[in-house]
């Protein structure tokens, strides 16, 4: 069967992501640092796992597409728990991360 979204046009989304995190880490990292953390964190998450999957975009080649996919679920289910993990879940920084995590 084949993926509901192509390689790369998944790469290219993984990026725009990954940057969204970081951006989202620097806006926070004044106002709430544990909010700040958990985009860094995520960010990282997107970021590496794109560098290491073997589709366009990817560099080292070291993990599937498919294992990629099962990374995604890991990755947005910290985001979507992380604001209550990270101790923000009633402030207004966790709307972000229960979007982008699929809550």
């Amino acid at each position: 069967m084949e993926p509901p979204i192509q390689p790369a046009q998944h790469a290219v989304l993984d990026y725009g992501v990954a940057a969204t995190y970081f951006t989202m880490a620097a806006r926070y990292s004044q106002q709430n640092r544990a909010a700040a953390r958990l985009a860094f964190i995520n960010g990282a998450m997107v970021l590496g796992m794109s560098l290491l999957t073997d589709y366009p975009g990817g560099v080292w080649r070291k993990i599937s597409f498919k294992t990629h996919g099962m990374l995604d679920a890991v990755q947005a289910a910290l985001a979507g728990s992380g604001p209550a993990l990270f101790g923000f879940a009633d402030e207004p920084e966790a709307t972000f991360f229960l979007l982008t995590g699929g809550e």
